[in-house]
């Protein structure tokens, strides 16, 4: 099946920082459900797909899914969500068909105390998916913003259902902008193979989630692409308290430690501020 195709027109965005990034104004066809089995087939995987033109949220839809018995790969795409929603509870804005929008099941075998490790193995993986199609230096944010220089181009939001000592089933929410919505902030990847940045994204989830130790894997797969080690922070303590200090490793289930004026200390927050 041919790469899609369409007219780009390309806008200049400037970024928080000042600096200009290129995004492209695309206009193409939507995916559609072969696309997303030819992105399954690319990963060597076979999964039922449910592809909505609209749907309030794909996380939503898959996690029905996953509680109705659904099989580890299944996969959900949508071309616009309305109730979209990011980490924090925050709003998840898209450009209807400017962006890659997809839910997937996933029914690993971890402990839950692992679970923190899945969301910086997805960022990882659709961060070096990018890289591999775009040339672009895609990064991730602690745990698991992707960036292009200092603009978010998309997220992972992450769902579960866990027994006293087992997960039951984890939904992977991803977002990825091809087109720059209308936010501040913004960027996005430009015009590209939709299902081959997908068939990336899957395959590299399946190679780790095959890995002898998932959390080695992981950890050495987001320190690559990692926009937050070596940074300095500002973040949470685990005891509530505000710290600021250099962001130096991600431990075993997935928590940022960051070097204080008090000695290393993990980051309690999602919400992690780079600073100047």
């Amino acid at each position: 099946m041919a790469p899609l195709a369409g007219s780009v027109a390309r806008d200049t965005l400037r970024t928080p920082g000042g600096s200009q990034t290129s995004a492209a104004r695309i206009h193409t066809r939507t995916m559609t459900a072969t696309e997303l089995e030819r992105a399954l087939a690319l990963a060597g995987v076979s999964a039922p797909v449910h592809w909505h033109e609209v749907t309030g949220s794909t996380n939503a839809v898959a996690v029905t899914l996953a509680e109705a018995g659904a099989p580890q790969w299944t996969l959900v795409g949508a071309s616009h969500q309305t109730a979209g929603r990011g980490r924090l509870g925050r709003t998840w804005v898209d450009r209807p068909n400017g962006a890659l929008m997809t839910s997937l099941v996933l029914r690993p075998t971890i402990a839950p105390d692992a679970l923190g490790l899945l969301t910086l193995l997805a960022g990882a993986a659709w961060a070096e998916a990018a890289r591999a199609i775009t040339r672009l230096d895609v990064r991730c944010k602690w745990p698991n913003d992707l960036l292009v220089g200092d603009a978010k181009a998309g997220g992972v939001l992450a769902a579960s259902s866990v027994a006293p000592n087992e997960v039951r089933w984890v939904v992977i929410g991803s977002g990825v902008n091809l087109e720059a919505p209308d936010i501040e902030g913004a960027t996005g990847l430009g015009d590209l193979d939709r299902a081959a940045l997908l068939g990336g994204f899957l395959s590299l989830m399946r190679q780790a989630l095959g890995a002898p130790s998932l959390a080695d894997d992981v950890v050495t797969r987001w320190s690559a692409v990692s926009a937050t080690l070596g940074r300095r922070v500002a973040a949470v303590g685990l005891d509530g308290t505000r710290l600021e200090g250099l962001a130096i490793a991600v431990d075993a289930t997935g928590r940022l430690f960051a070097e204080t004026v008090d000695g290393p200390i993990a980051v309690a927050s999602d919400a992690v501020e780079h600073l100047r």
